[in-house]
């Protein structure tokens, strides 16, 4: 069996279907950082386990569910509130993690993006991969922008193939867009100042490659715009419609966000270094 971490903070809107999709497991524990609206009620209303602790980062927070938590299973599978796990994601994780060898630490997953009910699989360029699960004592994260990724894994890596539901939209535009306006500020940091090696652009994991990638594209000439290009044409989002539209519309939006405040980042430096100068 396989425990299920969820973190949280004012999920009422989806908390509910995400825990709906998880009474195959006896261990879920919701980790929430400071509510105040109805989920954490929602959340003990399904006899799940609610714990709580301030947030800081998603890294550092999964890393003290993984130490403080008392956890049932060796196995442990973190979630979104706004996720939602499939019966095929199911059984392929409770096949594989039966099916470890001791040399395996832990497993990448990977989602469907949902939109207006439609899965955008071209324009969020399906799949992309995330480190979600793990066994217990194999594996840390680490923060990268405004999420996070695998850290100080001891072991082999495998690859879940069947896709979890993500409705990343379930809150509306306006949410939306002010949640990504604060991601975007974590994203410029990371990229101007924890720039990966250009050599993990040619890694084999996409976890590894895609931090890499954005972090050398975002200095291209009209990135934003060739970010919107290639999901909507050449990754053939327009068969996708209005949602597919939309979404790559926002999509470069964000990498437009990210471009300005990280050029405003680097305008502040040099005016702090100036200043400096000027001093002594």
């Amino acid at each position: 069996m396989i425990s299920v971490i969820i973190l949280t903070k004012n999920e009422e809107e989806d908390i509910a279907r995400c825990l709906d999709s998880l009474s195959w497991t006896d261990d879920v524990h919701v980790l929430d950082s400071g509510s105040d609206d109805r989920t954490v009620k929602i959340a003990e209303s399904f006899n799940v386990k609610v714990s709580r602790h301030p947030f800081e980062s998603f890294g550092k927070q999964r890393n003290y569910a993984l130490d403080k938590l008392e956890l049932k299973y060796d196995w442990i599978l973190f979630l979104d509130a706004d996720e939602v796990i499939t019966p095929e994601f199911r059984k392929e994780i409770l096949k594989s993690t039966s099916d470890a060898d001791e040399n395996t630490a832990g497993y990448y997953c990977c989602w469907k993006m949902m939109l207006e009910g439609r899965w955008l699989k071209y324009c969020d360029n399906f799949p992309k991969w995330q480190f979600r699960l793990l066994k217990k004592g194999r594996a840390r994260f680490t923060d990268f922008g405004h999420g996070q990724k695998e850290d100080k894994i001891d072991g082999e890596l495998g690859y879940i193939k069947n896709p979890y539901l993500h409705y990343s939209f379930s809150k509306g535009w306006t949410e939306w867009i002010d949640r990504h306006n604060r991601y975007s500020v974590q994203e410029a940091e990371a990229r101007l100042y924890r720039r990966p090696d250009f050599r993990d652009i040619f890694n084999r994991h996409s976890s590894v490659r895609n931090p890499a990638l954005k972090s050398w594209l975002i200095r291209m000439p009209g990135w934003p715009f060739l970010r919107f290009l290639h999901a909507y044409f050449f990754n053939l989002g327009f068969l996708e419609g209005t949602p597919g539209f939309i979404y790559c519309v926002n999509m470069a939006y964000h990498e437009f966000l990210i471009s300005i405040k990280m050029r405003e980042l680097k305008r502040k430096k040099h005016q702090m270094e100036v200043e400096s100068i000027n001093t002594i």
